[in-house]
Order: structure tokens, then C-alpha cells, then sequence
């Protein structure tokens, strides 16, 4: 197929205003046939999905929802779920009847001025709040016609954490109402192979724990939530569900090494978590807040988990505990070995504790300190141990030094990083800023401890993260001057059940293998831990699964590269913060993350007039225009040279193509422009020039404006007619399997003629289609749907494609429907009817 060309006049993937452009694979949310006997208010939410990817531990999640209103007027139609606060929402899209409106990620205060530009006529509304103690809620409303459809698409990803030796995934359902299609589908791939998977949820019932289908078998696992709406009914005949609460897929890798490292597309990501090891002796003191605040349930709750931790501390542990109010007490002068009398006396200590008082931290922290130091320099506690200072407290400084900033300095100057300080924030009642700053500043880190009946367990469970220690001072090391843009790679500590992850960039391209090495200091003796990897062979391993996307690592990479300059940013001076916070917002816009520095505002229809909605951890915006099509014929011909893959993998008869050429022609101005993925030939009647993709140029001639951004994309404005966009899209030298590719793009498609035509030309015209009695395939990951278009019942296929539309960069994975048969009853004639002999040739479809 390399020498194949296709016809396409005015063709793209419209990047604006025609969002329900299809083409062979029919990039959009779909209409489907649906009734349901249970609707609220006119408003029928008939299908909802979350599709959830997880690749190595980093998880690419797709909630779609569906609604109708079968009143006789129009109706606002709500779009409520919660995500995980680790996410990042990467898009946000609402399909009404046909017209698509985006959200368009920005820094914050220029969203917000596009935001209140919007709504200076409208009523506003935040989308993102924090709603839980693991949930971030996102909210949109919409008003919509009588009779007419919406369908709402969030996506989000996240770096799935692993926790006491599982890595937990959290969904919240809670659809609020029946209905008739829920669904829940997660597929995992874990190159180590999965050793266990399991799913709940808090609201799973007898009948609803049938429902759950879970299975794993090598790499791959999958897990399905599919219940009848009748299995959602709170009993028979009901029309209150059952589905609300949290809906959890735990699982862990096989772990046949220390580490494993995974490389593609010139990124790697290092995941570290040894099994095995002895236990590295640990030094704690709880540092515990007995002020009057804490009368009442927290104090019994404090003491109830203090009592649980005692039942945990190992023999070789030293420990002790400090109260403090406006006073300091403390239990023994010393840290003590947990003996079994040590443990009985402590309980009895515990037992004793009442609340009463002010707050004074700085003077409690201090004398923490120096009771570390004291034992160390005595030579009290084992030379090889871990030594922390967990400290609780539910307000903020009354007593002693009052000024936070200097309370900060004071424990920093006393640590100086030779401990870790951990602290934990009862309640709403304390400036969680001025601890989390402590913390960081001392090797630690802050959890909020939520008010509710199982604060105990909160406690506890904190406890049981940071209880055993397997290695101290872990220095993960990469090849010098072979990588570059490294995530944090050095650790104070690694906890048992936990696992560290290294990623970034490889800039050698001429590397063939890469190695590893970990040093630490173990609890017997500093160890030592190496691995390494033929760089070309472990990117086959993984391009060989078909639905791996292939830049995974390197989302991964920028994830945790703006997760930690945030963290960052919170403990550093001011011109660092200032650094800090611009590196991370470049790399937010990028990668079209939502984080603290950036805004998704979401422009909404509402009777004929925009109102706009904006969210903040954030989201941001996106406005639509409107122009009625013209009927400008400008004689443009758009025609494409096709390529392959470098190999076609196990012999598969289907084999992906990508554009590797691009032929445009103008026979009004007597225009020919070839464009490969190396250079751009311009032919003006008989005047020939020649450019490069490291050009960076604008050039202006009758009719045409062409602009070449540096190794980026092409621009190329033919009057008023038509504006193309062609994208390089390099992948790394060594990659086995894909080639340098291009990607076209239309702006102002509305402006083209109703002769417009082409393989892809002839889908800039509206076309109805409706999709339904969607069914299991062969493939349990690809469902089989009836699609009716142009009068023609065709079987049709769910499969995820790349879409560059929104990030020409890295592209966006979305979910297809794919055509057979060459597109056999979509597309006017036969796909042998778009073959044409050359580059430059002339349109010859009616």
C-alpha cells in the first residue's frame, strides 16, 4: 500500500467547528436508540461509562455520559461525577445535537479573563470541588431542547500509588438515578504480569456482586461492572438505586526483580519496590496536640489509634510520646525500646491522656528534636535505623512562638534533615499550608485526618505506611549524559508495601542498552541493586500490545514532573517558587493537564446566549463560533501518499497506515505544494522553493499566506477560502515499529462548497447516523454495534484511535467506530474509486 495515493478534496479532521465530522472510524460520541422507564423531570440519563485504561500503574480514564429530554420543553440536564484528587482532567467535551463544545486548558488568569468575558451576560458556576476525602466533584450543567440529546465526556489520568503492597484504583459511581446502560470497564496491562486483582464496592450487594466480572492472565486484566437496571433497583418496582459509594480495583505486579524499567518513544520510567529485605529498625516519637480542642470524640479517637499503633510496634523499635498543650509533657525523657513492658506501660500512659490547654508547637517540635538527638548522641538507638517524629494536632499556634514562619525556620534549623517529620492535620480548624510546609521542609509529608467515626482507622492506616522500613537513603543513578529531565531519583526512605518511581528522558539516541544502579543503606548493610535492558527490545516487547498508547511514558513522565515542582514549589523561597511554578505550568499547557496553575472554562448554549462555567484545581475553556456555509468553490485538491508500519505485527492481514505525503493543489492561482516529512516544495507556475521543517518562515504571495513554525506544523491560508494545518509528527530514530508521519487539518470548514468531496472531503456535509444494540465481539475489548447511515444498516466495531485534533503534539487516545469493508456503505462508491495515479491529481467524483 506504500505507493497507494487517496483523493480527498478539502480533507481533515476538523479541528473547530465541525465536531461531528466522521470519518472511517467515525471519531465521535455517538446517538443511540434508547427508552428507559425511569426519568426524572422529563430528563432520561440512558447511558453512562467509564472506560478506564491503566498501562504500567498510570491510568487513562473516559467517563461518557449520555441524556434526553422527552419533555415538551427544554430542560437543564446536570453532568455530576467525582474523580480522584490525584487526577489531572486532560478534556471535557458536550455533544448537542450534533455541535461539540470543547473545554481548551490555559494558565489560570488568562482563562479566567476568557471566563468572566463569557459570562458578562450570564449566570456562572464552578465545575471542580472538593467533595470527599479521595474525590474531587465536577459538575456542568447545560439547558437543552425538547426531544434533543447531550452527551457529556470527561477525561482524566493518574499515577496509580501503591499502598501496603496494592495499587488501588478508585471510581465513584453514583449516577443518582437508574439507568438503563451503566457500565464499567477497566483493562490493566503491567509488563511484569499481574499477581493478583481483585474489585469491590462499598455499595455491592448479593444480587449486584454477580455482576462484577474480573480476570487476569499474564500482563493483562480485566475487570466489568455491568448491572441490569433492574439489579440497580433498591428493591422491586423501586426507582431509588443501589449504586452509590466507591467502586475500588486493587491489584499487584509479579515481582521476579527489584525494579523494572520500561522504555519507549525515548522516555523511561524506573518502578522500584524490592521484596524481601530485612526490616530496617525504626525510632519514632508521636508528637501528640492535648489542647482543649481535642476534648471529646477526637481524643477518644486518638487514644483508640494510639492503642492500635502500640500493638504494632516491633521489638527492636525505639519510641516515645510528647504531649503538648500550652505545656510539654513527656512520657519518659528518653526513647525507649518497645519490650513487652515498655508496650503495657505505655497503654496505661495513653489510658491517662486528657485534654486541656493552648496550642504551643514550636516548643513541642523543638524539645522533639533535641530528644532525637540526645538518643543518637548517646548511642541509644541502633546505628542503622530509621528515626521519625509523627506529629497530631487539630488547630494552630496559641501558646509560645505565634508566628508560623518562624516556627517553620526554628524546626527546620533543629532537624536539619536528619529525620523525617510527618504531621498529621485533625480536622478543618488548622492552617494545613503552614504544616504541609513544615513537613516538606523536613523530608515528610502532611495527611489530613477527616472527622467521621473511623478517624482511629485513618490514623492507624497512616501509621501502617510509614511502620516498616526497608532501606534508607535510596539514590537511584542513570546514565551520565544519556538522560536528562529526571524526576526526583533520591529518597530518604522505602516502606514496605510502597514502590518508587524514577522517569525521564533518554537524549542519547544512539544508546542500546540502559542500566540502573540503586544504592541504599539496608538494615544489615548498604546494598546495592542493577539492572539493565536492550533498549530496542524492550520497546518491541511493548508495542507489541496493540491497545498501548504509545507516548504512556512519557504522560507519565510530565505527570510526575508537575506533581513534584508543585510540591516543590510549596517549600521553596520566592524567585524559586516563581521558577518553579512556570516550569510546571509549561508543562500543564503541553500536556493539557489541569493543575493548580491552569483553567479549563467550558463555554455553554443557553438560549442564544454563551454562559461559561470555569474549574479550578481547575478546569477551562472553550468557546464555539457559528458561520452559515458558503459556497466558495476554490478548485483546492487535497490528495495523500499512504505508509505502513516498519513491520507488520504476527502478519496481521490489517495493517496501519499513516499520511507519509501531501499534495495540494490550486488551479485558481496556479499552486502545487508537496510536503513530506522532511521538506516542502512550493511550485508557482514555473518558480520552485524549496523548504525544510527547521525553517521558521512566513510568507505571503497572491492568495496564499505560508507559515513554517520550527519542526511544529505548517499553516497555509488560501484567501478567504480554506486554512490548512499540517502536523510533523516525529517519533524517536530507533523506534521499531512507526516512521516519521504527517497530519492534516482543516480550519473554517464551514466555507466549503456542498461539492466539496473526497475520501474525507465529502464528510464536511451533515450526515445522520444513529448507533445502537451495541453486544459483545470476539474481542471482549471491542464491542460490535448496529450503525444505520445514508440508509445503510452496517456492522460496525468499538476500537480506540488517536486523535490529533486537540494536541497535535501527543495526540488524544478516543474511542471509534470502525467501518468495514473498507468503509463499504459510509463512504459514496468504492475506496478503489479514491486511488489516483499521482500526487497532483485533478478531482474526478461528481
Amino acid at each position: 500500500m506504500d505507493s497507494v495515493l487517496f483523493y480527498a478534496l478539502l480533507a481533515s479532521i476538523a479541528t473547530t467547528t465541525n465536531a461531528e465530522f466522521v470519518v472511517a472510524q467515525f471519531r465521535n460520541i455517538i446517538k443511540k436508540r434508547s427508552t428507559s422507564d425511569v426519568i426524572f423531570n422529563g430528563i432520561e440519563i440512558y447511558s453512562m461509562k467509564i472506560d478506564s485504561k491503566v498501562t504500567s500503574r498510570f491510568a487513562h480514564s473516559v467517563i461518557t455520559s449520555r441524556a434526553v429530554n422527552h419533555a415538551s420543553v427544554s430542560k437543564e440536564v446536570f453532568f455530576d461525577v467525582e474523580l480522584p484528587k490525584t487526577a489531572f482532567i486532560t478534556n471535557f467535551s458536550m455533544t448537542i445535537d450534533g455541535i461539540t463544545y470543547l473545554g481548551n486548558i490555559k494558565e489560570k488568569e488568562a482563562a479566567k479573563k476568557q471566563y468572566e468575558k463569557a459570562v458578562s451576560h450570564g449566570h456562572t458556576a464552578g465545575l471542580v470541588k472538593a467533595s470527599g476525602r479521595k474525590t474531587e466533584k465536577f459538575t456542568v450543567s447545560v439547558n437543552i431542547a425538547a426531544a434533543s440529546k447531550v452527551t457529556f465526556e470527561l477525561t482524566y489520568e493518574e499515577l496509580l500509588k501503591r499502598h501496603l503492597g496494592k495499587y488501588e484504583m478508585l471510581i465513584k459511581v453514583k449516577p443518582k438515578q437508574l439507568v438503563k446502560q451503566f457500565q464499567i470497564d477497566v483493562n490493566i496491562f503491567e509488563p511484569q504480569g499481574i499477581g493478583e486483582l481483585e474489585a469491590l464496592g462499598s455499595f455491592i450487594n448479593n444480587d449486584l456482586t454477580q455482576t462484577i466480572e474480573k480476570s487476569f492472565s499474564g500482563k493483562k486484566g480485566h475487570v466489568s461492572f455491568k448491572p441490569t437496571i433492574d439489579q440497580q433497583r433498591t428493591c422491586k418496582n423501586c426507582s431509588t438505586s443501589f449504586l452509590d459509594g466507591d467502586f475500588t480495583i486493587k491489584y499487584d505486579v509479579k515481582r521476579d526483580s527489584p525494579g523494572n524499567l520500561q522504555i519507549i518513544n525515548g522516555y523511561f520510567v524506573h518502578f522500584f519496590a524490592p521484596v524481601n529485605l530485612p526490616r530496617v529498625p525504626k525510632n519514632v516519637i508521636f508528637v501528640i496536640d492535648i489542647s482543649s480542642s481535642m476534648l471529646g470524640q477526637k481524643m477518644e479517637q486518638t487514644k483508640e489509634a494510639l492503642f492500635k499503633i502500640l500493638d504494632d510496634v516491633k521489638e527492636n523499635d525505639h519510641f516515645n510520646f510528647i504531649l503538648f498543650s500550652d505545656k510539654i509533657i513527656s512520657w519518659k525523657e528518653y526513647l525507649v525500646k518497645a519490650t513487652l513492658d515498655n508496650l503495657k506501660e505505655a497503654q496505661k500512659f495513653v489510658k491517662s491522656i486528657k485534654a486541656t490547654g493552648w496550642t504551643n508547637v514550636n516548643d513541642a517540635l523543638i524539645r522533639t528534636v533535641e530528644m532525637m538527638n540526645e538518643a543518637h548522641k548517646e548511642k541509644v538507638l541502633p546505628e542503622r535505623s530509621s528515626s521519625t517524629i509523627i506529629m497530631l494536632t487539630d488547630g494552630n499556634p496559641t501558646s509560645g512562638e505565634l508566628n508560623r514562619g518562624k516556627i517553620q525556620e526554628n524546626v527546620k534549623n533543629a532537624i536539619q534533615g536528619r529525620y523525617s517529620l510527618y504531621n498529621l492535620a485533625f480536622g478543618y480548624d488548622m492552617d494545613y499550608n503552614f504544616l504541609e510546609k513544615m513537613a516538606l521542609e523536613n523530608n515528610g509529608l502532611t495527611r489530613r485526618i477527616y472527622e467521621d467515626s473511623d478517624s482511629a482507622l485513618q490514623l492507624q492506616s497512616f501509621y501502617d505506611e510509614v511502620a516498616t522500613p526497608m532501606l534508607r537513603e535510596v539514590q537511584l543513578h542513570y546514565p551520565i549524559n544519556a538522560t536528562s529531565e529526571l524526576t526526583q531519583n533520591n529518597f530518604n526512605h522505602y516502606y514496605d508495601g510502597s514502590e518508587i518511581v524514577v522517569a525521564g528522558r533518554i537524549i542519547d539516541n544512539h544508546l542500546n542498552s540502559f542500566t540502573a544502579d540503586v544504592k541504599a543503606q539496608g538494615a544489615n548493610n548498604d546494598v546495592t541493586f542493577t539492572e539493565q535492558v536492550d533498549i530496542e527490545e524492550t520497546a518491541k516487547a511493548l508495542q507489541d500490545q496493540e491497545y498501548i498508547f504509545g507516548d504512556y511514558i512519557e504522560r507519565l513522565w510530565a505527570y510526575l514532573t508537575i506533581q513534584q515542582l508543585l510540591e516543590k514549589r510549596i517549600s521553596a523561597q520566592e524567585e524559586n517558587r516563581r521558577n518553579l511554578a512556570a516550569e510546571a505550568l509549561e508543562l500543564s499547557l503541553k500536556y493539557k493537564f489541569v493543575t493548580p496553575l491552569t483553567s479549563m472554562v467550558v463555554t455553554k448554549p443557553e438560549d442564544n446566549e454563551d454562559k461559561a462555567a470555569i474549574a479550578d484545581k481547575p478546569i477551562e475553556d472553550t468557546s464555539i463560533q457559528y458561520s452559515y456555509p458558503s459556497k466558495a468553490n476554490s478548485g483546492i485538491t487535497v490528495n495523500g501518499q499512504l505508509i505502513g508500519k516498519k513491520k507488520v505485527r504476527n502478519n496481521a492481514q490489517i495493517q496501519k497506515t499513516y499520511i507519509g505525503k501531501l499534495g495540494i493543489v490550486n488551479t485558481q492561482l496556479d499552486l502545487k505544494i508537496e510536503i513530506t516529512t522532511e521538506k516542502i516544495t512550493l511550485q508557482n507556475g514555473r518558480k520552485t522553493a524549496t523548504f525544510t521543517w527547521l525553517d521558521t518562515i512566513t510568507l505571503q504571495q497572491e492568495g496564499l499566506t505560508m507559515e513554517i513554525n520550527r519542526e511544529k506544523n505548517l499553516v497555509l491560508s488560501f484567501r478567504d477560502d480554506a486554512t490548512f494545518i499540517v502536523v510533523l509528527h516525529r517519533v524517536w530514530k530507533k523506534h521499531p515499529i512507526h516512521h516519521d508521519f504527517l497530519g492534516l487539518y482543516t480550519l473554517d470548514s464551514y466555507k466549503a462548497s456542498e461539492h466539496t468531496h473526497g475520501l474525507l472531503g465529502q464528510f464536511f456535509q451533515h450526515i445522520d447516523f444513529e448507533v445502537f444494540d451495541i453486544r459483545p465481539g470476539s474481542d471482549p475489548e471491542k464491542s460490535h454495534a448496529t450503525m444505520i447511515v445514508k440508509n445503510n444498516k452496517l456492522t460496525v466495531t468499538r476500537i480506540s484511535e488517536k486523535d490529533y485534533g486537540k494536541d497535535p503534539s501527543h495526540g488524544t487516545i478516543v474511542p471509534c467506530w470502525f467501518i468495514h469493508n473498507n468503509g463499504t456503505g459510509l463512504i459514496d462508491g468504492a475506496h478503489t474509486d479514491y486511488i489516483v495515479s499521482n500526487l497532483f491529481s485533478t478531482p474526478f467524483i461528481n
